[in-house]
């Protein structure tokens, strides 16, 4: 049996940007091990695999691959997943995709910007706040001094399906200059903290940008993101509750991957509904490769 794949290039500008990502229909003839085979063999920082008939509420089951494992949510695969849904799986034209993941129900919504673009948006789940790290081991993994941490807000793990550390710097010369030292990292990992960080600055590469961030992973080696969705999400969160940045209703361009020229940019809307914080993350998704798994 033949499968459908797409590749496509989320939080893209042009082709060949952005994070990639492969989507392969017909999840529900797949094995778990063909599917995190089939993972392994593209090594993207992530594969999906989605159900080719919509589900009872209307929302099509979607699995999500590391090259390593299954994880529940991130942010990248639901925009190209959905992507893929609206324009090669969906037996009609539709404004929005539901996606049933792990984690639930999430729904993504596609707009059009001011020039005509198609702009793909999901709301994140709940997210929760969690442990405070100190800053000298964070800077010390990072190969960064002390005095490149950002003081106006605390470094932070935010939770929802996942978990991320979020650290400030100062400066767009200290984001450029971090570099992830993994005995150090591993230290933290045993005390309890996530092998995942997420930094930023308000600094930019381009001056129509807000802030700057990049995204560090352990997968048997330290690894980098070039646009991660779910970071950004956590950050909405993050900056609502220290109030980062000022208004409570937060509008904000996120660049990302320009160190591993991977040029990404990332829409974040956060903010404050009914005592609640409302974070939703948008990009561009741009199709490149599609064929057959045999």
């Amino acid at each position: 049996m033949t499968h459908r794949f797409y590749m496509v290039d989320v939080f893209a500008e042009q082709s060949y940007s952005g994070n990639p990502l492969a989507v392969i229909v017909g999840e529900e003839t797949l094995s778990d091990e063909t599917m995190q085979q089939f993972a392994a063999e593209m090594n993207f920082s992530e594969t999906t695999f989605v159900k080719s008939v919509p589900e009872d509420n209307g929302g099509y089951r979607v699995r999500i691959f590391t090259p390593a494992r299954e994880i529940a949510f991130t942010g990248h695969p639901i925009l190209g997943t959905a992507w893929v849904i609206r324009h090669h799986v969906a037996p009609k034209s539709c404004t929005q995709v539901r996606l049933n993941l792990a984690i639930g129900e999430v729904l993504v919504t596609f707009e059009s910007s001011a020039d005509g673009k198609e702009i793909a948006w999901f709301k994140a789940p709940p997210m929760l706040l969690g442990s405070i790290a100190a800053r000298e081991p964070v800077a010390a993994a990072l190969g960064l001094s002390l005095e490149d941490i950002e003081t106006k807000a605390p470094i932070q793990v935010i939770s929802a399906g996942t978990s991320a550390m979020i650290v400030p710097l100062c400066s767009l010369d200290a984001l450029q200059r971090s570099k992830l030292n993994l005995e150090v990292f591993t230290a933290l990992a045993a005390e309890g903290f996530p092998p995942l960080v997420y930094i930023f600055c308000r600094e930019t590469h381009l001056s129509q940008n807000d802030l700057c961030a990049r995204f560090f992973f352990e997968a048997h080696e330290v690894r980098e993101d070039p646009a991660t969705g779910n970071g950004a999400a956590f950050l909405g969160a993050y900056l609502l509750e220290h109030r980062f940045l000022p208004g409570s209703d937060l509008s904000v361009r996120i660049e990302q991957g320009y160190e591993i020229r991977r040029p990404s940019l990332i829409m974040l809307r956060a903010r404050r509904l009914n005592g609640a914080r409302e974070v939703s993350v948008g990009g561009f998704v741009i199709p490149t490769v599609q064929g057959e798994l045999f």
